[in-house]
């Protein structure tokens, strides 16, 4: 008879059931919503970032999903009006600035930055720690041993690498698989709404706006500001140039100011400075006048490099991938951060459906995660292949979703915490 609870294991050397031990690298948004799932069905779980300094600067604007938010509304730690802005229409510009199509939705933005804190004051900052890389991993059949460059060693009986695009643990388990650039990249950045003209304020203030090109696309959207105000007016305009970039160019992007060679991405404040005038110049020269007036006004924007990450496999004995580690889609399906909670949370509730056997629990939650995460990769690479080349159409609504599209509407009753069941 099972009497350890949801999340205990029997622990043979005490002759008594204890808490399952998690160990948790990766402390960004998919790390810290398995540490609360987890923690919460009655697990001990310890997060362990490479980073020496918390992440709040990384990333920028984020189109939410019920399944991002899951943790807040269904704990009542949240109204997600405070931290969000709403997204009350897609809009596609002409070459001029003209208003091409619109189409009414429901969406609701949020920032990196914020989502971030939130989740962070959800966990025992005492069971966060910063500055660990993981360099190995070794298990049995009754625990997982986790090596890290400072000299720890971390036995657990469940290790989750939620360490992202450039993760660590794929590379030690699945060292195969690789990220695969797509061909292009995405100039990102945000500047202040206090600084817009008034008339670019009101196109783009309570929208998401598309302008199309041959060979690429661009868009823009409110976020909070970076403590967090949704105010209009108060806010960030959050915006994405993505732009095809043959291989020697995308060397040469990759090149930082200081003579740093970046890999997946080039940070704000890091891109050479005659890089940002050639984007300013181009913005002028090929945009709507409202997209080159909120690029232009950004003085420090940041490069994302666009590739596929598929694995094949997302379990390994006691060890498994979330969210970006195991499969990264394309940016187009506003899905990425609600796939790696989406991991989580179903992580989470298999272990507890499975009384805290491990083994049974990973072989029930792989193949799910697996399909899903193979569906949201394909969706993501259709629709960018199309926007890339030319083969978007103007009025066509966007395929934001997780596990279809459009499942990433919310109405504003559903962001209120004493509304969830």
């Amino acid at each position: 008879m099972w009497s350890g609870g949801p999340a205990s294991q029997p622990d043979t050397d005490a002759g008594r059931h204890r808490p399952i031990r998690v160990i948790v690298v990766g402390g960004s948004l998919g790390g810290l919503s398995a540490a609360v799932w987890l923690r919460d069905i009655g697990c001990d779980v310890v997060v362990f970032e490479r980073s020496s300094v918390l992440l709040e600067d990384r990333g920028a604007g984020i189109v939410l999903n019920p399944a991002t938010v899951r943790y807040f509304l269904t704990r009542k730690v949240a109204d997600l009006r405070r931290i969000a802005a709403p997204i009350r229409a897609l809009q596609y510009l002409g070459r001029d600035g003209e208003i091409l199509s619109t189409t009414t939705t429901s969406w609701w933005s949020s920032a990196y930055n914020v989502i971030y804190r939130s989740l962070l004051d959800c966990f025992d900052r005492a069971r966060y720690l910063l500055g660990e890389e993981a360099i190995g991993i070794e298990q049995d059949e009754h625990e997982a041993r986790v090596r890290f460059a400072s000299g720890r060693v971390e036995r657990g009986d469940l290790v989750v690498f939620a360490d992202g695009v450039n993760s660590a643990g794929r590379r030690l388990l699945a060292p195969g698989c690789t990220p695969a650039y797509a061909g292009y990249i995405a100039w990102r950045g945000t500047v202040s709404e206090e600084q817009l003209r008034p008339e670019t304020f009101d196109l783009f203030h309570a929208a998401i706006t598309y302008h199309l090109l041959d060979d690429g696309h661009t868009l823009a959207y409110p976020v909070p500001s970076r403590d967090g105000t949704v105010e209009p007016g108060r806010r960030l305009m959050n915006w994405l140039w993505y732009r095809n970039v043959d291989r020697p160019a995308l060397e040469d992007l990759l090149i930082g100011r200081d003579g740093r060679r970046f890999t997946a991405s080039v940070p704000a404040g890091f891109v050479a400075d005659r890089h940002i005038a050639r984007l300013h110049a181009d913005a002028r020269a090929a945009l709507p006048p409202p997209f080159a007036e909120i690029i232009t006004l950004t003085a420090e924007p940041f490069i994302e490099v666009i590739a596929d990450v598929e694995v094949s496999r997302m379990v390994f004995g006691r060890a498994c991938l979330l969210g970006d580690a195991a499969f990264r889609p394309r940016p187009h399906a506003a899905a990425g951060t609600a796939k790696a909670a989406e991991d989580a949370y179903q992580l989470a509730m298999a272990l507890k459906a499975h009384q805290g056997n491990v083994p049974s629990a990973l072989r029930a939650w792989e193949p799910g995660q697996l399909a899903l995460g193979r569906a949201v990769v394909e969706r993501a690479r259709q629709a960018g292949d199309r926007l890339q080349h030319g083969r978007w159409q103007v009025g066509e609504l966007v395929p934001f979703g997780l596990y279809k599209v459009s499942d990433s509407m919310m109405l504003e009753e559903y962001l209120v915490p004493s509304a969830v069941s």
